[in-house]
């Protein structure tokens, strides 16, 4: 099962004790800062957690699996994520 904003809006009205309009806004602007940076190229590190990493693709020649059509696609921007060594060693059990 996966993660929901509205699951994460849950747990901040638990765990801060905020109403739940300010949980949404307080989880709304932390999405929106995050992304903003992204798209702005900049890197997004929280500490503990891991860093949020933007990164250029060039234009390669692909093909349409369904028709065997050759075509080229175009250079984009991708999200990666690195998780921190204490988020690895706490996944591993450590």
């Amino acid at each position: 099962m996966a993660l929901t904003k509205g699951d994460i809006v849950e747990r901040v009205l638990e765990s801060l004790g905020f109403p739940k309009n300010e949980s949404v806004e307080v989880t709304e602007t932390l999405l929106e800062i995050i992304k903003s940076t992204l798209a702005s190229g900049e890197d997004v590190l929280v500490s503990g957690f891991g860093k949020f990493r933007v990164m250029e693709k060039k234009a390669r020649k692909g093909r349409n699996p369904a028709t065997g059509e050759e075509k080229i696609l175009a250079a984009r921007r991708v999200v990666t994520f690195k998780c921190s060594g204490k988020l690895r060693d706490k996944l591993n059990g450590g």
